[in-house]
């Protein structure tokens, strides 16, 4: 199978996908160490040596979150993203959560039309939440029940 833990021979591969995706998070080496000691959960994609992808998420409570997620820009739209999404939720369900939640910029209509696809609705807006550039946050949910 493609989709593996996250390991902290992963993380430059990581960094490497953040860079070209200014739209995501811009995490610090340090922030995905902590994934790799299990204070979050994550995921990468790698098929024939090629690493294409990542998603890192937490349980909170009967939820999870999902914190960070990207698709290298040249992979995309050949199924990485869902079948990352797909992993997460999975997961998800193994703890019966009730709900998946995340935010994304409101400028970013790929990831935008990206979760509607997979059946998240926009459930509220942190305005001005991001800088370089600024720009608000949308707040999507899913139910998994």
């Amino acid at each position: 199978m493609p989709i593996r833990p996250l390991e902290s021979r992963d993380i430059e591969s990581i960094l490497a996908i953040q860079s070209a995706c200014p739209e995501i998070a811009q995490w610090k080496s340090a922030d995905y160490e902590r994934v790799v000691q299990n204070e979050m959960s994550g995921w990468v994609f790698e098929t024939d040596g090629a690493f294409t992808g990542f998603l890192v998420a937490r349980r909170v409570s009967s939820e999870i979150e999902i914190l960070n997620f990207a698709v290298r820009p040249d992979a995309r739209h050949h199924g990485t993203g869902t079948a990352l999404l797909d992993h997460a939720l999975n997961w998800a369900r193994i703890f019966s959560a009730g709900q998946a939640l995340l935010e994304v910029r409101s400028a970013n209509q790929t990831a935008l039309r990206f979760y509607e696809h997979h059946k998240f609705q926009i459930v509220g807006r942190r305005r001005n939440y991001y800088n370089a550039p600024n720009d608000d946050a949308l707040l999507l949910s899913r139910h998994l029940t």
